[in-house]
Parts: C-alpha cells; sequence; structure tokens
C-alpha cells in the first residue's frame, strides 16, 4: 500500500519552475531517500508533502489526505524534523519532549524517545548547553515524539560524529521495522544507501532517476573496475591477456582493469598472480558507487 502518491506535481516560484511534472510513489514500512544538487526542487517536493506550501498543479496525498488542507488527522499522523529548527533556550530536553508531546493525541512516552535519540545523559540539560549533535538528536527526538506513521527527515545526522550518526540510522531502521514510512533527504550517499530502500535523483525540477540503490540507472549492470598496483619487478607487458572482454589502462604503476565480467577477469589476474608467487597490492572489485551514479546524473547542474 502507498503512504505517499505524487502525480505531476507542479510548483513555480514566479517565472522559475521550481518543480515540474514530478511523480512518485511511497509505499508503507520504506525509506525513501529523495536526492539532488541545491536548487534541484527536492526541499519545495518536501516542504508540499508536509503541507507547509502549496503545489500550483498536480495531486499530492499523504497517508489518504491533501497535505495543503492542513486537516489535524493527517497532522497527528507525521512526524517532521527539519536542517535547522528554533528552540526555547531555556527549557530541558525532558521539559521540551513533554511539552511537545501534549500537542499529539497518541504521543510516545517523552522518557522512552530521549532514551531512543542517545540523549538519557542530558535529559535535565538546558536546550542553550547542547552541543551540535545533541541538539540535531533532540530534532529527532522532537520528530518522533507524536509516534507518526510518516516521518520526514531533512538531513538528519548534520553535525553528527560518525558513531550517532550509525546509531541514528538504527533509530530509523527500528522505525521502519514498526511499519513506519520514512522520507528522508541527505547530500550523503554512504546514508542513502545504508537506509533507502529506493532513491529518487531530481535535477532542474524533474525527477531523472528512481529506484533501489543497488539499481539505480542501471548501476547494477554497469562495468566493474579492478583496481591494483603492479607488483614489484613486474610490468605492464607481465600481464596476461584478458582479451576484448577487458579494457586495461596503467597509469602511475596502478593498473585499471574496466570489464563486464569482473568474476572472470580478477580470477585470470590473480591466478597469474599466485603461479608466480606474486602479490596485488591494492586490489579492489568494484561497480560505480552510488555517487558516481548520482554525479552522472546531476553533472548538467554541477556545470
Amino acid at each position: 500500500m502507498s503512504a505517499i502518491t505524487v502525480q505531476g506535481l507542479r510548483k513555480a516560484y514566479g517565472s522559475h519552475e521550481a518543480v515540474r511534472g514530478v511523480e512518485f510513489e511511497v509505499r508503507r514500512g520504506e525509506v525513501f531517500c529523495l536526492l539532488g544538487p541545491n536548487g534541484a526542487g527536492k526541499t519545495t517536493t518536501v516542504e508540499i508533502l508536509e503541507g507547509h506550501r502549496r503545489a500550483d498543479a498536480g495531486q499530492v496525498e499523504v497517508l489518504g489526505f491533501d497535505p495543503a488542507a492542513g486537516e489535524r488527522a493527517l497532522l497527528d499522523r507525521i512526524g517532521i524534523v527539519l536542517q535547522s529548527c528554533g528552540l526555547p533556550p531555556a527549557l530541558t530536553v525532558a521539559e521540551l519532549l513533554e511539552m511537545h508531546a501534549r500537542w499529539y493525541r497518541r504521543p510516545r512516552d517523552p522518557s522512552e524517545v530521549i532514551e531512543l535519540v542517545g540523549l538519557a545523559q542530558a535529559r535535565g540539560t538546558n536546550v542553550h548547553a547542547l552541543s551540535g549533535g545533541q541538539r540535531r538528536r533532540l530534532d529527532l527526538a522532537l520528530g518522533l515524539i507524536g509516534d507518526p506513521d510518516v516521518l520526514f527527515l531533512d538531513e538528519p545526522t548534520t553535525g553528527f560524529d560518525p558513531h550517532a550518526r550509525r546509531q541514528a540510522w538504527s533509530t530509523i531502521r527500528a522505525l521502519c521495522a514498526e511499519g513506519r514510512t520514512v522520507v528522508l533527504t541527505t547530500h550523503f550517499m554512504d546514508e542513502a544507501q545504508a537506509l533507502a530502500d529506493r532513491v529518487a535523483v531530481m535535477r532542474d525540477g524533474e525527477l531523472v532517476a528512481q529506484g533501489p540503490p543497488s539499481e539505480l540507472a542501471g548501476r547494477d549492470a554497469a562495468p566493474a573496475e579492478i583496481r591494483f598496483r603492479l607488483p614489484a619487478g613486474a610490468t605492464a607487458a607481465d600481464l596476461p591477456r584478458l582479451g576484448a572482454d577487458a579494457a586495461v589502462a596503467v597509469e602511475d604503476n596502478t593498473v585499471l582493469v574496466t570489464t563486464e565480467r569482473p568474476t572472470a577477469i580478477a580470477h585470470a589476474l590473480t591466478g597469474w598472480a599466485l603461479q608466480r608467487g606474486l602479490d596485488l597490492p591494492g586490489l579492489t572489485v568494484a561497480r560505480p558507487s552510488l555517487e558516481d551514479v548520482y554525479l552522472s546524473l546531476t553533472e548538467e547542474v554541477a556545470a
């Protein structure tokens, strides 16, 4: 079943058309990640889903409601974590969550949410005394306090150290395991790769690709790259013949082999090295990363 449906969405600011005919669907219980460079239209799209902006054309449904109507029945079922929030500096973490909990009909227990986002040691700390990472965790806690069915996360781990980021990822996965839906915007490709069931890439107001991260824009079928440094004493001429299935380039003692048959070619190379008692320093076999595909899809904007 769909949690969110978007059809023919359009939004313009004066003569600038920020969103142009965007269409996608978000299934219940999945993490849907919207990617795109600054100015691509993703923030406008998400703000329309949240009910903060009205579309000029198209149809949008969130949990069966039109978000532009601002109905309480929908507001009670969504949570929003913005890039930055203005919070009362004199309130403690616990006081702020207890206050926000009163705004919802079926809130989560504030103490439970504090534990969930890793702020147990700071529950009695005033907001103004929190570190940047702790404030970001508090933003996440405020998004969760209403026990939402759909959670909108805008750059949720900005300012987190690596440990805190992984902890936040675990929290998001746990929410989806409960059947909740997450719409995520992020500039961290490793975050999209780790969390998203599906990603959609926006460029110049349009969706240019969408699908699972591992398959986006044919990523799973793209040629693989095998890299290694030449073994000590070996030259490029000593490498085995790999045939038409592989393109070989050597630069600064580093070998790059591009092939659509990585298993067979890697076997040929490692077999050659083993027969001669050689090592292949820095050996890696990889298809294009999500970041590679993203940059390829958005290069016109970057230019």
